[in-house]
């Protein structure tokens, strides 16, 4: 069973969330916060499985509270919500410890898929957002400097063709099955490959993971 914890200052909102969620068997919400600073108290109290954390919030905002929730070193992780379809606090969400975004108006089967991603211990950025982070974001991401450029290499030189293959399509934002449709293998193998390729590279989830493809070249901003 996965737990969850709705943070969102609408009322409608999280009632929205909460009728959504609570509709699986293996999805249970155990409480709701309406501002920042509350989620990061119910947070500790409850400790949830998975956050579902907006952004834009008045007071303490979904940025400081992630940050807050990662920080104290609890079992919860952050997936945040956000109104647009790029948000330009969400890098910011990224970098406090959120483990992935997602827009609002997903449908409703790309959420519960990504609170499950989430909860699983996995990274999840909307594939369609993930092209456009890179190209809004891309003098905000951490350059390889001259003295880590070899280091760089070094790493993705570990890597398999056919890993990099899977760490190419993880830069372009597709999803496991994508990938698994697209080189003819099992979902099972490519989670495989992506385990691998997160400890050869030294990435901590999928976001990192994305930002590395984009470093060292594999992917280019205009997604190539």
């Amino acid at each position: 069973m996965t737990t969850l914890l709705i943070v969102d200052d609408h009322p409608l909102q999280r009632m929205g969330f909460r009728m959504l969620v609570e509709s699986q068997p293996d999805l249970v919400v155990l409480g709701e916060a309406g501002n920042g600073a509350d989620a990061v108290r119910r947070a500790t109290e409850l400790g949830p499985d998975v956050v579902l954390m907006d952004v834009r919030m008045p007071g303490v905002d979904g940025i400081e509270a992630t940050r807050r929730i990662i920080a104290a070193g609890g079992r919860s992780r952050v997936l945040v919500l956000t109104t647009f379809d790029l948000d330009e606090y969400a890098y910011a969400a990224l970098r406090a410890g959120a483990s992935g975004f997602l827009v609002k108006d997903a449908q409703p089967e790309e959420l519960l898929a990504g609170i499950r991603v989430v909860a699983a211990g996995d990274a999840v950025v909307a594939p369609k957002l993930t092209r456009r982070l890179l190209d809004r974001f891309a003098d905000q991401f951490p350059v390889e400097g001259e003295g880590d450029t070899s280091a760089a290499a070094e790493r993705l030189g570990v890597l398999t063709e056919r890993e990099k293959e899977v760490l190419t399509a993880i830069g372009r934002g597709w999803n496991n099955t994508e990938i698994a449709e697209r080189f003819h293998l099992a979902e099972s193998t490519v989670k495989t490959h992506v385990g691998r390729i997160l400890a050869k590279i030294g990435a901590r989830d999928r976001v990192q993971a994305v930002i590395f493809a984009y470093n060292t070249g594999l992917v280019a901003p205009d997604g190539n």
